[in-house]
């Protein structure tokens, strides 16, 4: 089922029998750069997929040469002069709020917003090809979508500071070296690959799933002995709230599992 937004700039399409949504950034001729109502409508298909039960996995992506080269710099003053402050608003925001996992797939260039909004996804699949461009510097841009923060905790600040400084693309294939991206393919593999994790994803238990993201994320901004404090806790809420019946059940279900394996 296809819901389209912002004048189909923003495509949201949904397969209920997967629970795997995609999300897909549509202004090819523009090379998918982002105008205030597209940025508006990217937040608000992340807060509507994250409050929809039957989601599971949410795959982002964009069509023809580029995933997002950025803000539309005809229209900037509208956008950074505008209430940068409303979440409501903020595709970044809402993709870190959201308690979904998001696949990027990204091909062609992931050009400022672009980039920050590739370093919003939980998992990224890249095509062979694919650029990841920082051009604040080079056009006065501030950045407020977290790329001074959180690229050099991905791939270490002296790599970070050249790749914004200079304005030098990182390749997908360095990405990958570095712990960015997670798997470089062909290009006509992208999709394929996205929803292949998707769908692994997508057959674990969801309230594991949803719980297990939240704790990584959330441990990511403490530090470690802060961090294993949280996974701690949570685990002990967890195990605290599991009745009898469900502690069968997960019993059950181990078991289930360890007699298949043990068939083939």
């Amino acid at each position: 089922m296809d819901k389209p937004s912002s004048e189909n700039l923003i495509m949201v399409t949904q397969e209920p029998s997967t629970g795997i949504a995609q999300v897909t950034i549509n202004r090819p001729k523009s090379l998918n750069s982002l105008t205030k109502p597209m940025m508006t409508s990217l937040a608000q298909a992340f807060k509507s997929l994250d409050a929809d039960e039957s989601v599971k996995v949410i795959i982002l992506s964009g069509s023809g040469r580029a995933f997002c080269s950025g803000v539309d710099l005809t229209a900037a003053e509208d956008v950074f002069k505008g209430d940068v402050k409303d979440v409501e608003v903020d595709p970044v925001f809402q993709m870190e709020r959201c308690r979904k996992p998001i696949i990027g797939a990204i091909c062609g260039f992931a050009v400022t917003a672009g980039f920050e909004i590739a370093l919003a996804c939980d998992l990224i699949v890249a095509a062979k090809g694919t650029k990841f461009v920082d051009t604040h510097a080079r056009f006065g841009i501030f950045p407020s979508w977290g790329l001074s923060q959180k690229l050099s905790r991905i791939i270490g600040p002296n790599k970070a500071r050249e790749v914004s400084l200079s304005a030098i693309p990182l390749t997908a294939e360095q990405a990958e070296n570095l712990g960015f991206v997670n798997y470089v393919v062909e290009g006509s593999e992208l999709m394929k690959k996205a929803k292949e994790i998707a769908e692994s994803i997508a057959k674990n238990n969801q309230d594991l799933v949803l719980r297990y993201k939240s704790v990584i994320n959330d441990g990511l901004k403490l530090n470690l002995g802060d961090a294993l404090a949280l996974e701690k806790a949570r685990a002990h809420a967890y195990y605290d709230g599991m009745t009898k019946d469900q502690f069968k059940k997960m019993q059950e279900f181990i078991a289930g599992r360890s007699s298949g394996r043990s068939k083939l």
